[in-house]
């Protein structure tokens, strides 16, 4: 393909003083090398980024005090709790906060110090810039004894400007992190969630060095066009003086050129430069074929590579539907709360295996679930990347359940930036989740003066609040089983359309309240349920059986009257612990493999199926010999007709009582309701009730009720 200008607009103008903070870096980095071979040539023309990730000392002191000594090493990344010899104590006191229960580790001065040495060969070029990726909590850094500077977010990546204190040679990087999210002060948000019980700091994500020559790109956005088959490329270039920039789209995975233009650049301090960008034989993202494309930024002095996908998403306020591609997609999912993972006893070095995360990521896929909430905390960067190759849809959630008091909008609106920025290029995150379970206008404000950043126009969810568009959502917690009292008769009436308000669609990212731990036994928030549910003495066996078959058919009645843009399970992962509120669905021991409780696996699998069915039976029981209408609903997630037999079936134990069989056919997208007509046996005793077809893979889904014939 020739080099050509096309639908050039070149913009030249200051960034606003609310960005200055989110434009100082770049977005994605490109071409690491290792840091003893790193040799900066005498003119910079394309970037390096040193990986500062692996082995570094560790040490405990106070916030003003670098500690003399340092005998223990730490992985970067990873959490202080990771440190050999063991440096992080076990032994915290409770303490409560806002009606939670927590242990309290370290004070407000506590500090750890994270210390190691690297070789720079060569000069230092006009750019060098350290990026830590997260850390908690709050960031101070030092360069061969000079202060770089401070970042107190745990949750975005801190940029420091090295140039003044990097040198030839050996260097000396020192980064001191909070110990207690006390040291945070009461101005920024510090990860509060009322169900954790231990905040374990660290540099959780990773460490890099960029070194680059100007004019320097500081950030690009692509913001994909579909229709038009293009993309829209936003680039903040620094230290322009004059020469051209060259903007490249490839195939990630073929290296196959898609498009590429050249434009001259003025000269200028900083300069947005706005262009649009053609792509030849376009291929669309989406969980089914994650297709990406690699965009490299070229300047004279600068080299910068990020990835994309050609993928639009919306919310539609008439239809209450998604919209992937133009088209309506019905999600289907779980959650990740991944900050209560941290305190888990299996968690050890697993956050940080990029095997084991895309291992999980294709469980969840195999779960027929296509996407996740990364609910009251963001992941490793490297989390997004890999959703982005597997196919998974991110509801991103800012961690916030509840506000400290002297969060201001405009700092709330800063660390929002700096979120954006470094997801906003990411095909698989599609909704900007601003907190948990909140209901504090601060977040709306600090969102107002964000949302525009982002070129694709990304639906918000604003927790409790209000929706400020209407393509915004609502967000749904229905969790019926909170009261245990309630059976699986009480779906017979409950509202399916619990959280509507006729103008937005609803996200319901959890329901349920029937955890059980890794081990089978009820959660905190579970006792009194599994208690009057199956008395005093159940077993482990019977607990597992009874969560898979309700949770089976709560996901059916949510997803079978087609009110909700997204049905999210609450939770795929979590931690399991004496005294935990909830749980995941991972057996005692398994997560390392990653093998789920099989109950549940069987059951709630089935109940996500994108062709999939529900049995309107509720009742607990039967009367013996009395004649009995049956409607069955039969859903359609796929784009295209379904259709084949329908089963009912009565069991008792292996023997089949009762069987019958309808054709049916569902329309794209569509619902439809088939009825059968049975006659009660006259054995009484235990049964079990069953419908079955044959899903998209044709395999069997099943809808299954458990009754007693009297």
């Amino acid at each position: 393909m020739p080099e050509m200008v096309t639908n050039s607009k070149m913009i030249t103008k200051k960034i606003p003083a609310i960005l200055i903070t989110v434009f100082i870096a770049v977005a994605f980095l490109s071409s690491g090398v290792g840091l003893a071979d790193a040799k900066p040539s005498k003119v910079y023309n394309s970037r390096q980024v040193l990986s500062l990730d692996g082995t570094w000392q560790i040490a405990l002191s106070d916030a003003t005090n670098v500690p003399a000594t340092f005998s223990h090493t730490i992985s970067v990344p990873g959490l202080v709790d990771m440190a050999q010899p063991a440096i992080f104590t076990n032994l915290g006191s409770k303490t409560k906060e806002n009606g939670a229960t927590f242990l309290k580790f370290y004070t407000a001065q506590d500090t750890f110090w994270y210390r190691r040495s690297f070789t720079i060969k060569g000069p230092v070029p006009e750019v060098a810039m350290l990026k830590v990726g997260k850390a908690m909590f709050g960031t101070r850094a030092f360069l061969n004894g000079q202060f770089l500077g401070e970042h107190k977010p745990c949750w975005t990546p801190g940029y420091f400007d090295a140039k003044a204190a990097l040198k030839t040679g050996q260097n000396e990087l020192m980064i001191g992190i909070g110990a207690d999210r006390e040291a945070l002060g009461e101005a920024y948000p510090d990860g509060f969630d009322f169900e954790k019980e231990r905040y374990i700091p660290g540099i959780f994500d990773s460490v890099e060095l960029i070194l680059t020559g100007t004019p320097h790109v500081v950030n690009v956005q692509v913001a994909p066009d579909i229709t038009n088959q293009t993309a829209h490329v936003r680039l903040w270039l620094k230290g322009t003086a004059g020469g051209d920039v060259t903007i490249e789209i490839r195939e990630a995975k073929s290296g196959k050129l898609a498009g590429k233009i050249s434009l001259p650049l003025s000269t200028s301090p900083e300069q947005v430069v706005d262009e649009v960008v053609s792509i030849s034989d376009c291929h669309l993202w989406s969980p089914e074929t994650p297709f990406l494309y690699q965009l490299t930024v070229r300047t004279t002095g600068d080299e910068f590579t990020t990835r994309f996908g050609m993928r639009e998403f919306r919310l539609d306020p008439a239809t209450g539907r998604a919209m992937l591609n133009g088209k309506p997609y019905f999600m289907r999912g779980s959650n990740i709360t991944l900050y209560r993972f941290f305190e888990d006893p299996e968690r050890g070095d697993l956050p940080w295996d990029a095997n084991w995360i895309r291992k999980l990521d294709r469980r969840i896929k195999d779960m027929h679930w296509n996407c996740l909430r990364y609910s009251i905390g963001f992941p490793p960067e490297s989390w997004y990347k890999i959703a982005d190759e597997e196919g998974i849809l991110i509801q991103d959630e800012f961690p916030i359940w509840g506000l400290p008091k002297k969060t201001t909008p405009d700092e709330l609106a800063v660390e929002y930036a700096e979120w954006m920025r470094e997801r906003w290029n990411h095909p698989c995150v599609v909704i900007w989740d601003a907190s948990n379970e909140t209901n504090d206008k601060r977040m709306g404000l600090a969102m107002t003066q964000v949302r525009n950043l982002d070129m694709s126009g990304r639906p918000w969810d604003n927790s409790y609040n209000p929706p400020q568009e209407l393509t915004d959502c609502l967000e749904g917690h229905p969790y019926h089983f909170l009261n245990p009292t309630n059976k699986l008769i009480y779906l017979a009436t409950a509202d399916p359309a619990e959280k509507a308000d006729g103008k937005h669609a609803i996200i319901l990212n959890e329901y349920g309240w029937l955890w059980l731990n890794r081990d089978g036994t009820p959660t905190l928030l579970t006792a009194d349920l599994y208690k009057n549910l199956l008395g005093t003495n159940s077993t482990t066996a019977q607990r597992r059986h009874l969560y898979a078959l309700y949770m089976a058919a709560e996901t059916e009645f949510w997803r079978s009257y087609r009110k909700d843009a997204a049905v999210m399970q609450f939770t795929a992962l979590s931690y399991s612990r004496t005294n935990g509120q909830t749980s995941d669905n991972w057996l005692e021991g398994g997560v390392a493999k990653l093998k789920w409780e099989p109950e549940f696996y069987k059951n709630v699998r089935d109940s996500f199926a994108p062709v999939g069915l529900m049995i309107h039976f509720w009742n607990d029981n039967a009367s013996a010999g009395n004649t009995m209408q049956i409607p069955v609903t039969l859903i359609n997630d796929l784009d295209a007709t379904w259709s084949g037999p329908v089963t009912l079936r009565l069991k008792s134990g292996r023997h089949v009582l009762v069987e019958k069989k309808q054709d049916a056919s569902i329309a794209a997208l569509g619902t439809t309701n088939i009825i059968f007509d049975i006659v009660w046996p006259k054995r009484t005793g235990p049964c079990v009730l069953e419908t079955e077809l044959r899903g998209a893979d044709d395999k069997p889904v099943r809808s299954v009720r458990e009754l007693v014939i009297k």
